[in-house]
């Protein structure tokens, strides 16, 4: 059975330490938060050691897997201390996206965990639902033939107001991913952003993308939009047919280009994911399965690595916003882990 300590249990954290508790491979050991009241309850709840001190916990129990849950600036400020601490003891790690919201420190994580050898994950969770798999085996079986484009959108309300770029950074590793998914890498992006009034961070924005491969997309993100609607809306399309799925999971819907009948999949309540909080336990579940029949570090999916392309990627259309609309080669992610 692996053992599993989790470090920031507020928030996000308390999500992470109910689904480990629910997984039959896992033992929830220890849960790590600078404020003991948040550790505390979750002791209560799971029955897990209490710490405050994540060198302690490393010292004094034995664990497999080291969730990062904390936030910091643009939710990924305080992510780059505990993450190296817990690669450097060996550990397995899943980090909170972002995996950093400063990239030189995104680098150096997935550098450490090469040279250690340890795996490391990035709670991409949106890419973890029965649709995108499907998306993920059409395009592997050739169905949609050659990729074309791809239409991406993300938006959800977030009123907070932090850095020029915490809607990028901390948002837009999803949508990334997910285009990166389907895709693979993203060779240049050029970017435009606006304010909503009375805002002061660029938190609406349109981003144009080229793909290694040839193919050509797009990602349109906001933290002003969507409220109780749908939130996320992706598009895949090659010479011979294209997907769509709509809200993360809800639906599905193959458009095959020669033939009339359509692929479709809803969302079941029986069976499918019964809430958004549910693809943090596919998530979750995967990583625990993959550490558990021994995987490969360079094999993990939403590796650390993939989690630092996408900040590449992000890191790239802020710099294009920058520039006022340039179009900018992303850095690409093998050789930057060489340089």
């Amino acid at each position: 059975m692996l053992k599993v300590a989790v470090v920031g249990v507020n928030n996000i954290g308390k999500i992470h330490c109910r689904y480990y508790s629910q997984n039959p491979d896992v033992k929830l050991v220890a849960a790590c938060d600078l404020i003991e009241e948040r550790a505390r309850a979750m002791a209560d709840l799971y029955g897990c050691k209490v710490y405050t001190d994540m060198k302690e916990m490393l010292r004094n129990e034995e664990i497999d897997i080291v969730s990062i849950a904390t936030s910091g600036e643009e939710n990924g400020g305080d992510h780059f201390e505990p993450a190296m601490m817990a690669i450097e003891a060996g550990k397995d790690v899943l980090v909170e996206k972002p995996i950093s919201n400063n990239i030189e420190e995104a680098r150096e994580m997935v550098r450490l965990a090469a040279e250690k050898n340890v795996r490391l994950a990035s709670n991409l969770n949106h890419r973890f639902v029965p649709a995108a798999y499907k998306g993920k085996e059409l395009i592997d079986k050739g169905e949609l033939g050659t990729l074309l484009y791809l239409n991406m959108k993300l938006t959800i309300q977030n009123p907070k107001e932090t850095s020029p770029w915490f809607h990028l950074r901390a948002l837009h590793p999803h949508s990334i991913d997910v285009l990166r998914y389907f895709a693979g890498d993203i060779r240049r992006v050029q970017s435009f952003m606006t304010k909503a009034p009375g805002r002061n961070i660029w938190s609406t924005a349109s981003i144009n993308l080229e793909f290694a491969s040839g193919a050509v997309g797009h990602l349109t993100g906001s933290y002003d939009s969507a409220g109780r609607h749908p939130i996320e809306y992706c598009e895949v399309a090659g010479n011979k047919g294209r997907f769509v799925i709509d809200n993360v999971y809800e639906n599905f819907t193959f458009y095959p280009h020669e033939r009339d009948e359509l692929l479709v999949l809803r969302n079941s309540i029986m069976t499918g994911v019964g809430s958004f909080q549910e693809t943090f336990k596919n998530r979750l579940d995967h990583f625990i399965k993959q550490v558990k029949e021994g995987v490969a570090p360079d094999q993990i999916e939403a590796s650390g690595a993939h989690a630092l392309a996408g900040q590449e990627v992000i890191e790239a259309a802020i710099r294009s916003q920058m520039e006022d609309g340039a179009v900018i080669e992303v850095p690409q992610v093998r050789k930057v882990m060489l340089q």
